[in-house]
């Protein structure tokens, strides 16, 4: 067993961090028209640069611009998607926490006309975050996978009149994103990660039902997804590495979903061609590590069992413990570690202080260097 030296590295983690304060009263300054577009995007620069120059303390071998430029990690992208606009309609989801519950509303979204990408999305970010990093520093951008285009406003989210066959939209879907990767690697771009909620939550009865609820087939749709992901990205660079990252919810130290990988397991392992799987296995709302008795060779683990929804520190040993746990069922070599999920899914953030994501990364790059030299 070795270091990797191309993505998923042994020591990751999945991308968003969390927004320094200077980057949180610029974004009300800018909001509240007190400072220009450009005054915002020099202090985006600014802290970009600098929680870069964090993962580099860490000793990561791979860094994200932390999503700094974003207020979510899907629907900023999802909102510059041709034929996919804003709905007056609010998107209600809810969360829990050990504390009880709590709930997430933003603007939800309609599909009115064809989809499609009219140019590449977050290619500047892209530039600017590539142009940060050391020569031995892999530059990572996450996007949204396409299955977050409709997971949560279903069939009713789709016009009709545009889309009467839904399979022509998955097409046009599929078709928008593959541009997306192509332009990506036209950038420059070698790690790029999809990340979807949805293949975690489907293993969730009661997201199986909301699925119901929606117009879709519960116990389908994940091949779906599958398949609309895999047109997504058949054509990627042969250079370019794809991951994907599952989790269960991540909103202020909160989650929407429960219930191990077993219902997807089977067809999310060997049906999906991506690289590897980024898995938050931090708790027991996880599961067990039993269905990755279904990956193949060739493919990667990223084992998310560092929490970003609490600053208590993990110890080396514990960690070593629960991969030698996991190796039960994967060959360790097809394993890497990160923390579970995003330290800022949205720009809120976790409950959590910079010193302590700092200090969990940190621990992360330690583990790996003990278990796999």
């Amino acid at each position: 067993m070795a270091q990797r030296q191309t993505p998923p590295f042994r020591a990751d983690h999945v991308g968003s961090l969390l927004r320094p304060a200077q980057l949180h009263r610029a974004r009300e300054q800018a909001a509240q028209g007190a400072i220009t577009a450009e005054q915002l995007r020099s202090v985006e620069d600014e802290a970009i640069r600098g929680v870069v120059a964090m993962q580099r303390r860490a000793g990561l071998q791979s860094a994200t611009d932390g999503e700094f430029r974003r207020s979510s990690w899907h629907m900023d992208f999802i909102y510059q998607l041709d034929g996919v606009s804003k709905s007056d309609e609010k998107l209600q989801v809810s969360f829990r926490n050990a504390d009880g519950e709590l709930e997430f509303s933003s603007s939800a979204l309609k599909v009115d006309g064809r989809v499609g990408l009219g140019q590449a999305i977050f290619a500047d970010h892209f530039d600017f975050l590539k142009s940060t990093v050391d020569s031995d520093v892999t530059p990572k951008l996450t996007i949204p996978s396409p299955s977050m285009v409709y997971y949560r406003g279903g069939r009713a989210a789709v016009d009709g009149s545009v889309y009467p066959d839904l399979d022509d939209f998955f097409a046009d879907l599929g078709s928008a994103y593959a541009e997306q990767v192509a332009a990506m690697g036209r950038h420059g771009c070698r790690y790029l990660q999809l990340d979807d909620t949805s293949l975690a939550y489907l293993n969730d009865p009661n997201q199986r039902q909301l699925v119901a609820d929606m117009g879709f087939d519960p116990e389908t749709l994940h091949l779906r997804n599958i398949r609309t992901m895999n047109a997504a990205i058949a054509a990627k660079p042969d250079d370019m590495a794809i991951t994907t990252h599952l989790c269960r919810g991540n909103y202020r130290s909160s989650w929407a979903a429960e219930g191990g990988y077993d219902f997807v397991a089977e067809a999310l392992f060997n049906e999906l061609d991506v690289n590897g799987y980024f898995l938050e296995f931090d708790d027991e709302r996880s599961g067990g590590f039993a269905p990755l008795r279904f990956v193949p060779k060739g493919k990667y683990v990223v084992l998310g069992l560092v929490t970003t929804k609490r600053g208590e520190l993990e110890t080396v040993d514990g960690l070593q413990r629960r991969i030698e746990q996991a190796s039960q069922y994967i060959d360790v070599d097809q394993l890497c570690l990160s923390p579970q999920c995003g330290f800022s899914s949205t720009e809120e953030g976790n409950d959590i202080t910079e010193d302590e994501q700092l200090r969990k990364l940190e621990l992360i790059v330690e583990t790996a260097e003990q278990v796999w030299g």
